[in-house]
């Protein structure tokens, strides 16, 4: 039975998939929907703690381990309220956003070239967002956050897969070597993001756990 035409042409790859190193629209479904559910429970445990500490002056929150590890102490700082109110309630709305991506992105949806761009500097600002998180933490606040940590780890793979996508299809500008390169090592690139995040914790409370 002869297939139509706009058939076939559902059933092509967009222009972004077929090109040599980009990243397929499915793998990048899976990828910010698995890191995106898992940072939107981050963040929306940490509000739920916060809500708790609000009730209850006295609650101890789930992640109060030592004075090094302790959101309850995070939660007392300016840095846990940038803007004026929770920072977790910006991590709920935004993986709640690249959630709805990467479940449309499974279903087949494809997007125009300005929703990538406006998608990457969403994870851009959230990617710079979580660095600054990151130095305070360590070299202003002196206290680990767990929850924090897990969204600062779903984080990660979320601004990657975006970021080569967007190099892959054009919507960044970049040599088709660097383009080549990231795509073929991009979990490594991932991988080698958290181990340098995760020395980076160790080193500098090593110190305060010895002793």
């Amino acid at each position: 039975m002869p297939t139509s035409a706009s058939s076939r042409t559902a059933a092509q790859p967009s222009t972004a998939d077929a090109r040599p190193g980009a990243v397929s629209a499915r793998y990048l479904g899976w990828v910010m929907l698995i890191t995106s559910v898992v940072g939107w429970l981050g963040s929306g445990i940490l509000v739920l703690e916060r809500l708790r500490v609000y009730a209850d002056a006295d609650y101890i929150t789930s992640c109060d381990f030592s004075a090094f590890v302790s959101c309850g102490t995070v939660f007392q700082t300016w840095q846990a309220s940038l803007f004026g109110f929770p920072n977790p309630l910006i991590g709920i709305v935004a993986f709640a956003v690249t959630i709805t991506v990467g479940v449309s992105l499974l279903a087949g949806a494809r997007f125009p070239r300005w929703y990538w761009a406006g998608l990457q500097a969403g994870v851009t600002l959230g990617m710079v967002f979580v660095v600054w998180l990151w130095s305070q933490a360590l070299f202003d606040i002196y206290v680990l956050c767990i929850y924090c940590i897990v969204v600062w780890t779903a984080m990660i793979p979320l601004f990657v897969f975006t970021t080569v996508r967007n190099l892959a299809a054009g919507v960044l500008p970049a040599p088709a070597g660097l383009v080549r390169f990231l795509r073929e090592w991009i979990w490594p690139v991932i991988v080698l993001l958290w181990v340098a995040t995760a020395a980076s914790i160790f080193f500098r409370f090593l110190p305060a756990f010895a002793g």
